[in-house]
């Protein structure tokens, strides 16, 4: 984006940026969360939980700024397009850290556990969502509506795993009685981590409109 005004390019560029920062974040709290339960590092979990208070704190300034930009600047076409995607996008950032959140509380549940062998579906499932997050934010970085429909072609394969991963819970409780705890907490995992999913399409649908002026949202993929 190339503006005569170069003060209305620099806090384009600063919303931007803050965007990434916030989607990095999460991110970072995601992955750290489930390499805890695979290392059974009780603490890092529960300290990974205060990084949602940074997370909100960001959507709190990136919508001032975004709102700051309509007001004073009054954009049109690609621009307007731009700040509209990311008030959506930070929304979904917010819940994607709140889900992190969630995760971290679950993880630091079953570190005090015995391992389940199941467990290694969760990580498969968490490696392609953090996958999926992390592309659908390089395609807002890049404006690339190539990548960013190639995060929702991923979508269905993210749902189909976890429907698998669920079933696989249900047969565990069957199984013994000794299993309902950690098995309802394992699928309370996968559940965060497809809604993750969900979130991770949402920004990448917001990104082919800011790109290209499409509405995809509801679109047959």
């Amino acid at each position: 984006m190339l503006h005569t005004d170069s003060l209305y390019e620099s806090e384009l560029s600063k919303l931007r940026e803050s965007v990434l920062l916030m989607g990095a974040k999460c991110q970072e709290v995601v992955t750290r969360a489930l390499a805890a339960l695979a290392s059974r590092e009780v603490e890092v979990a529960r300290e990974l939980i205060p990084l949602d208070a940074q997370i909100d704190q960001l959507e709190v300034r990136i919508d001032d700024l975004a709102l700051m930009i309509l007001a004073r600047r009054q954009p049109v076409a690609k621009d307007l397009r731009f700040i509209a995607s990311v008030l959506k996008m930070v929304t979904d950032l917010e819940r994607i850290g709140d889900l992190a959140v969630n995760i971290c509380e679950r993880v630091v549940e079953l570190c005090q556990e015995p391992t389940m062998v199941e467990q290694e579906e969760i990580t498969t499932l968490g490696v392609e969502v953090i996958r999926m997050l992390q592309d659908a934010l390089n395609a807002f970085a890049t404006g690339d509506a190539t990548l960013a429909r190639e995060v929702l072609a991923r979508d269905e394969a993210v749902d189909t795993s976890f429907a698998r991963i669920f079933h696989s819970m249900v047969a565990c409780m069957m199984k013994s009685n000794e299993n309902i705890e950690r098995a309802t907490r394992l699928q309370s995992l996968a559940r965060y981590l497809e809604r993750i999913a969900d979130h991770a399409t949402n920004i990448a649908e917001m990104v082919v409109f800011m790109v290209k002026g499409q509405d995809v949202r509801h679109a047959p993929r």
